[in-house]
């Protein structure tokens, strides 16, 4: 295997995979059963003959190596000036870094998330540290991590995402705010102040008083800072290697030390020296609050950051890399069991970083291989570049700071606030944060956005007017027990005995709104009235007062799977009309109507949620990572039962699941379309599997077990494959008999003694129905490497065969244990092995992503 091929076994949070007891000099294959998380490398065993998968444990793919230089230099400053920014010892800053890199980097959740000191804690931190002072903070430092792992061993890691996004970019923001307003002080030359505000007050004198050489040295960061990445041409694609933040600091320390300027600089004490933490010391209340505060405050930046990450690297095209997914009570275990081990050695809090995540994902990090380098390096210069760190002036760092925090205060994220109506939201979380204290500041946020909830809950518009002698009255909103006032006072303004349309505009009704409309109804339509309940489209729903019946039934998410009207008629022919266009355009007025419906409701509510993605897809093409072939079985919902989204599969379906065999599609009148789909599947979209679902039920299977020349007494003695010829005395085949013809040899390969009976999650099948259709999985992979095309991607091994039965009753899938690989028994030789489809447990996937 070469050094930049990732492998999965270097995922320490996955299961061993189990060695088949078959030598590798037996095996015609060596692709795993699990898809594609299997090796690329062709090699089964090592140069010595270990099993690979320990020995590949310890290797380190190129990719890793570099992402985490490319991390370690953005870094590496910014550490440096998180610690200057909290007051806390310079040294304290390399301590997280390194700590985050290695301890999070083994025992975390999220293989490419980088943490280090908590940028989200830079406030928190200062102000520990003037109120308790160093070592106290560290001792608050060990007890957050100790909660942390006490969240994780609750399993609430996914309780932090619900809380408002207004809250957490109103936090960040103001937490930015702060960051650059006492940066500032440092970059015009002076001292910064206790909080946001006395920062604020003292700006005035700090400008009258400024240092010149603090001030230059700090604008040529800046401008070093934002120019570098936009230096054109080949020279900006060579300096870009080298990241901005390090550029930077680099340059300023280069002009600062060449030039003689007299500056504060970086003081990092001999490591003899280091301070430790200390028993805590004060108030029980402060210090359980200040826990508190960091352990919230930390855990859903780690958290945020996690997700955040996910997505980047889900949005990343690379095929043969496969990062798995975020584990979020995993990962706030591993931050936890890192501030332990940060606190105890006299670093900072730590967190997962934004910043430092996203390079890796940039850089190309495959592995938490990435990660742990990043770390290793980062203790190996705070060991080694001391007298260098020393030549860093102070100012530099600063500014470097000022211009991260003002980053955090994103326009993007405020305008997204500001669309969803939750501004309020936003700026009192920053206004609390600024002026009280972060805890407070969320507090405040929580107790605004639970205000917004019950306005939005309780703010519903009911009006009733009158068009055509017919009374319209709509109610927009929430029907909950406060709107019941307002409803039933302009229900009683409907005259007796009129007709009235009501139509509801909302996704939530309680009791007491349900009682107010069915009173109303029933009092109305004993005075001869009419009423009609319609949804927001203008579709009839069945009204409240109706009983639940099988014809009658209130309209529900799945509905429209059930085919139902809401008890509406459907229209029957007129015995007057004969049997031309007005008849069909009668007989499918009520079926358009319903198809009219559903793409009106699509473009309603489902279009503006994906138009974004669809117009991506249309701008890169279609790039699906599997062929998924099976019945056209009206109740096999392919996208529902594989949870997949637009671009995803490329689907091909036809009557049986069928796969015809090469050179037979296209005879006696057939077309090739399923051998096309195939090799376009296969050669132009580069798939990397495909798939065979069968399903329980399956009408094909019981065409061919039902037709007259496959039952017993007239099951012809050599072959089932060839047709009767038709004759003047008996009609041709229809399009159905000569289409199921290619079903042929499953059947025959269920009743032959040569291959065994395929088995159903350990048990025999139901009925000969169902073996027919488990069989027939078995037979149509086999029917797909004779395709050129499949047997070409097959000896590259760059695809995957699978088999899948789907039972519809039991809303059950099942797998095919052997994953569609093909027989390896010598020929001549009986099938003794058992192809069994093995049931697909929620309970596994759910535990993996937890």
């Amino acid at each position: 295997m070469s050094a930049d091929v990732p492998t999965r076994e270097d995922q320490p949070d996955r299961p061993p995979r189990p060695q088949s007891p078959k030598t590798t000099k037996t095996r015609k294959s060596t692709k795993s059963p699990r898809g594609p998380q299997r090796s690329r490398s062709p090699k089964t065993t090592t140069p010595d003959g270990r099993p690979p998968g320990r020995w590949r444990e310890f290797r380190i793919a190129g990719a890793d190596f570099s992402a985490s230089i490319s991390v370690f230099l953005i870094a590496l400053p910014l550490s440096l000036g998180i610690a200057l920014a909290t007051g806390a010892p310079l040294q304290a800053g390399l301590v997280a870094a390194a700590v985050g890199g290695l301890v999070v980097g083994r025992f975390g959740g999220v293989p490419l998330q980088v943490s280090g000191p908590a940028t989200g804690l830079t406030v928190v931190t200062a102000g520990l540290i003037q109120q308790y002072g160093w070592r106290t903070t560290c001792a608050i430092t060990v007890l957050a991590g100790l909660a942390q792992l006490g969240l994780s061993a609750l399993r609430v890691a996914r309780t932090a995402l619900a809380v408002s996004p207004a809250i957490v970019h109103g936090m960040l923001a103001a937490i930015g705010i702060s960051i650059a307003l006492a940066q500032l002080h440092i970059v015009l030359g002076g001292n910064p102040q206790s909080s946001a505000v006395a920062n604020v007050q003292q700006l005035p004198a700090q400008l009258a008083r400024l240092h010149p050489a603090a001030l230059s040295v700090s604008v040529l960061t800046v401008v070093v800072l934002f120019a570098w990445p936009r230096i054109p041409g080949r020279t900006g694609r060579i300096a870009r290697r080298v990241p901005a933040a390090l550029a930077a600091v680099a340059a300023a320390t280069a002009v600062a030390t060449f030039a003689g300027l007299r500056l504060d600089r970086v003081d990092l004490p001999s490591w003899s020296s280091h301070v430790l933490p200390e028993v805590p010391n004060g108030p029980v209340l402060g210090l359980f609050a200040a826990v508190l505060t960091v352990t919230l405050v930390g855990s859903v930046e780690s958290l945020l950051s996690a997700v955040a990450v996910d997505k980047l690297v889900a949005a990343r095209k690379d095929p043969d890399v496969q990062i798995p997914r975020a584990r979020l009570d995993r990962e706030l275990s591993g931050q936890g069991a890192a501030n332990i081990v940060s606190g105890a050695l006299g670093g900072l809090p730590i967190a997962g970083g934004g910043v430092r995540s996203a390079t890796n994902v940039a850089a190309g990090g495959v592995s938490r291989h990435s990660t742990m380098l990043y770390g290793l390096w980062v203790a190996v210069a705070a060991l080694c570049l001391v007298p260098v760190f020393d030549l860093i002036p102070l100012a530099a760092l600063a500014a470097l700071v000022m211009v991260i925090g003002m980053q955090m205060v994103n326009i993007t994220h405020m305008r997204s606030v500001r669309r969803n109506r939750e501004l309020l939201v936003y700026v009192g979380t920053l206004a609390g944060v600024v002026f009280v204290g972060v805890l407070e500041g969320v507090a405040i946020g929580i107790a605004l956005a639970v205000g917004v909830a019950l306005h939005r809950l309780t703010r519903t518009r009911i009006t009733l007017d009158e068009r055509e002698g017919v009374h319209r009255l709509h109610a927009r909103g929430q029907l909950t027990f406060l709107a019941v006032p307002r409803l039933s006072r302009l229900l009683h303004q409907v005259p007796q005995g009129s007709a009235c349309v009501v139509e509801l505009d909302g996704s939530f009704m309680d009791h007491a709104a349900y009682e107010a409309l069915h009173d109303w109804q029933v009092s109305h339509l004993a005075q001869g009235g009419s009423v009609e309940f319609t949804g927001r489209s203008g579709a009839r729903i069945a009204e409240p007062a109706e009983p639940v019946t099988q014809s009658s039934t209130c309209c529900r998410p799945w509905t429209p799977w059930r085919n139902h009207h809401c008890g509406e008629p459907v229209e029957q022919p007129r015995p007057e009309q004969g049997r031309g266009t007005d008849q069909v355009r009668m007989t499918t007025g009520v079926r358009g109507g319903q198809l009219a419906s559903g793409l009106s409701s699509f473009q309603r509510n489902t279009a503006p949620l994906v138009r974004g993605e669809l117009a991506r897809l249309a701008r890169e093409g279609q790039q699906p990572s599997q062929l998924f072939l099976t019945c056209a079985d009206s109740r096999l919902v392919t996208s529902m039962i594989t949870a997949s989204g637009p671009g995803d599969l490329f689907t091909v379906r036809n009557v049986g699941n069928l796969v015809p065999l090469p050179g037979e599609e296209g005879a006696e009148g057939q077309d090739d379309s399923v051998a096309a789909a195939i090799e376009y599947a296969v050669d132009i979209l580069r798939v990397q599997s495909i798939t065979v679902c069968g399903h329980s039920g399956c009408g094909a299977m019981q065409a061919l077990l039902n037709t007259p020349e496959n039952t017993p007494e007239n099951r012809p003695a050599s072959t089932l494959k060839t047709l009767p010829k038709s004759t003047p005395e008996t009609p041709p085949a229809s399009p159905l008999t000569r289409w199921l013809r290619h079903g042929q040899p499953s059947l025959e390969r269920m009743r032959s003694r040569d291959h065994a009976w395929a088995r159903i999650s350990g048990r025999l099948p139901a009925d000969a129905v169902e073996q027919l259709c488990l069989t027939n999985v078995v037979q149509q992979l086999e029917h797909l490497r004779a395709h050129p095309a499949v047997a070409r991607a097959l000896a590259e091994q760059r695809l995957e065969l699978h088999g899948m039965y789907f039972h519809v009753g039991e809303a059950q899938a099942y797998l095919l244990a052997a994953d569609g690989q093909p027989d390896e028994r010598p020929e001549g030789q009986s099938d003794s092995t058992d192809k069994v489809f093995n049931r697909v447990a929620p309970t596994a996937f759910e535990e993996s992503r937890a």
